[in-house]
């Protein structure tokens, strides 16, 4: 009866593992290891929580960008940056136009959309003509867009004082504050403080909602049929799906969530970040929903919480607890080394969900 049981346990224990995975298991006992060391280089455990959830709430949404373009088929969407710009065309014109306080985001999310919808559909029109090759594809979209937009960001009309260069009075600045506009407008909202633990209340629910909403619509009629092209598109295509405008709504909705992301972002940043601000962005989200257990074909929400949560603790714990044992400021030295590890190990797993 013993042996049964102890059977059961390991057959237990050896299942969770492989649903759970080997690498998630050992960043997440990685992660643990952090908290447990940090009091002993006078590290808040509470301060660091705080950080954690705040960097969450920062970059959660463009790690759900990724689950749309995964379901469809489309792969992991390097070509984040065409969102991303979308939303910093919404929120620069949104300054731009004076709006401020919560208004000045939600026209910036209104706008962002608005550039989201064009884009989006201009890069899934692409997307269509390049099957089997759209990450590559999306990487140097990602880049072009990025680099194009340096031009015109020194060329679009733009005028407002705090916007642009103030020794010719145009074009805008390489960093841009969002201080008098939106900034913590979802950090502060129904915030909660025990101590030094602060839990960014309105960024969650923020990012609760589209979750929810990006849910709810894989559980439709038309997020199965996405599913359904991204699994076997000869199939879809013999069940009367039209393939092509289902990937092209996938990389619609990548492209919106990665607009609204980046004013999620910037909101907690403080700071606008144009010209090559954005390069480099997309790798991150993709790591982070990669290390969650998602593959180029298969991603759920609990992918793009677990991913997120693993990434930013381990990006914000590191240095610091390093850096308290040490006793020498190497945090962004640090903060490089691990973080580009951790994108090396995601994207050298990224076939897998093709065995």
């Amino acid at each position: 009866m013993n042996k049964t049981e102890g059977k059961s346990l390991k057959e237990f224990i050896n299942d969770f593992i492989d649903s759970f995975g080997w690498p998630r298991l050992i960043i997440a006992l990685f992660l643990i290891m952090l908290f447990i060391i940090a009091p002993l280089g006078g590290i808040s455990i509470t301060q660091s929580i705080s950080d954690v959830l705040q960097r969450f709430g920062m970059n959660s949404i463009m790690v759900l960008a990724m689950v749309p373009m995964i379901h469809s088929g489309c792969g992991l969407n390097f070509g984040l940056p065409v969102g991303i710009i979308a939303g910093l065309l919404g929120g620069t014109i949104s300054m731009q136009l004076g709006f401020t306080g919560g208004l000045s985001f939600v026209m910036a999310v209104l706008i962002a959309t608005f550039f989201g919808i064009i884009f989006g559909w201009a890069y899934g029109v692409l997307l269509n003509k390049v099957k089997g090759g759209e990450m590559m594809i999306a990487t140097y979209v990602g880049y072009a867009i990025v680099s194009f937009m340096c031009m015109m960001w020194l060329l679009l009309p733009y005028n407002n004082p705090q916007m642009v260069w103030g020794y010719k009075g145009t074009g805008l600045r390489t960093t841009i504050s969002t201080e008098g506009y939106y900034l913590h407008i979802l950090s502060d909202f129904l915030q909660i403080k025990i101590g030094n633990l602060v839990i960014p209340t309105g960024s969650l629910l923020f990012f609760a909602f589209f979750a929810f909403l990006m849910w709810a619509f894989l559980h439709t009629k038309k997020g199965t049929a996405m599913t359904a092209v991204g699994s076997n598109p000869i199939f879809a295509r013999a069940s009367g799906i039209n393939v092509n405008s289902t990937r092209t709504l996938s990389v619609i909705m990548s492209t919106v969530l990665g607009a609204i992301g980046i004013l999620a972002y910037q909101q907690a940043f403080g700071f606008i970040q144009l010209y090559m601000g954005p390069f480099y962005m997309a790798l991150p989200a993709v790591s982070a929903i990669l290390i969650g257990g998602a593959s180029v074909n298969k991603a759920t929400i609990s992918n793009v919480i677990i991913g997120t949560l693993l990434y930013q603790g381990i990006v914000t714990m590191t240095p610091s607890v390093m850096n308290s044992l040490v006793h020498t400021d190497m945090s962004e030295v640090i903060r490089i080394i691990v973080s580009n590890g951790m994108i090396l190990y995601a994207l050298t797993r990224k076939t897998e969900g093709a065995k």
